[in-house]
């Protein structure tokens, strides 16, 4: 039997959940979040210029099937990266 409850673990330093070493401020909040919004901006603003590039309708659906699928293969491949890693 063992000898710990539960509640009771083996902890060396237990972590308060409530009371985070550092809590972001609702500045670096709002900055984190304006980094992540260029971020995406920035992608899609690159795609939508490869597709403005294209010379005709069908080839701007056939350039957009393209990322679709690219972006579905990187997706693919990070998440069984990120399985393997877990």
């Amino acid at each position: 039997m063992n000898e710990r409850r539960p509640g009771q673990w083996p902890v060396d330093q237990p972590v308060g959940l409530d009371a985070p070493e550092h809590s972001p401020t609702e500045d670096e909040l709002y900055m984190q979040r304006a980094a992540e919004k260029a971020l995406h901006e920035m992608v899609l603003d690159s795609i939508r210029h490869d597709l403005d590039q294209q010379p005709s309708p069908m080839t701007v659906l056939t350039a957009a099937r393209n990322w679709c699928t690219r972006i579905t293969a990187a997706a693919e491949e990070i998440a069984r990266a990120k399985r393997s890693a877990a």
